[in-house]
């Protein structure tokens, strides 16, 4: 099913790119004018940012393949502070992927490299003085969404034995673990939003809505993009998962 697709209608997820420092030899004027020899180095398109392949597989393997982790920091440091953009202003930091899945390991190696804890990181760590400073500094922050909309309470339950100070405390804050609403949508009333958006020539100028394994709706731009699920607020209007704040309309 094909269908048209109005310049209201979706917000397209753009890629992030995670620049780094880099460490450029001199050179002689002579050498700049010189021409490349055959066989000599090629320069990286993306130069001076990192390459976006890179940093995305940082971020992806960071959600609990140490061995692969340690591969790309030990190699190219600057990784560990790599962030990638899942769609839609889903924004997640290596150390925020083993921060939500409690690979507490992956998360040591990342800061020992470079990457920056948040209040994320430290609940999960069981830092409990840490997390009471924050909340105290910033009322309400313990309200806010990690990536993909996984709360605070979330991460300190990731955390283990070694956290439950930091459990119960959030605990008793009352608001700590209030994640995305989504309205309930009968089989039919999902066929209607179902099929391949069109706004463009080509199978990435497009989006798919589908179901997710657990019967909710997802959306996935183009080919080789990934899949986002859905939340439903009511009136053809949308939250994506880790979006940066109010519904988008699906007109079906």
């Amino acid at each position: 099913m094909l269908k048209d697709l109005s310049r209201r209608t979706f917000v397209t997820a753009v890629p992030g790119l995670c620049a780094a420092s880099v460490l450029i030899p001199m050179r002689t004027e002579a050498a700049d004018d010189a021409p490349q020899n055959e066989g000599s180095p090629v320069r990286d398109p993306h130069f001076p940012s990192q390459d976006p392949t890179r940093v995305k597989e940082t971020v992806a393997v960071s959600h609990g393949n140490l061995k692969r982790v340690r591969e790309l920091v030990e190699t190219r440091p600057a990784l560990a502070k790599a962030a990638w953009d899942w769609g839609y202003g889903d924004w997640e930091t290596a150390l925020g992927a083993a921060s939500h899945t409690g690979s507490r390991e992956i998360a040591e190696l990342l800061t020992a490299h470079g990457a920056r804890p948040d209040i994320f990181t430290f609940a999960m760590f069981g830092q409990l003085g840490v997390v009471k400073a924050y909340v105290e500094a910033n009322p309400g922050i313990q309200r806010t969404h990690g990536p993909h909309g996984f709360t605070l309470l979330h991460h300190a339950r990731k955390g283990g034995d070694r956290a439950l100070p930091v459990v119960e405390y959030l605990k008793r804050l009352g608001d700590a673990d209030i994640g995305y609403t989504s309205l309930p949508l009968s089989e039919e009333e999902k066929k209607v939003y179902l099929g391949v958006y069109s706004f463009g020539p080509g199978s990435e100028n497009s989006v798919e809505v589908g179901v997710s394994r657990d019967g909710s709706l997802r959306i996935k731009l183009g080919t080789n993009g990934t899949p986002r699920r859905l939340f439903y607020q009511g009136r053809n209007e949308f939250h994506p998962a880790g979006g940066p704040g109010g519904p988008h309309p699906l007109q079906p």
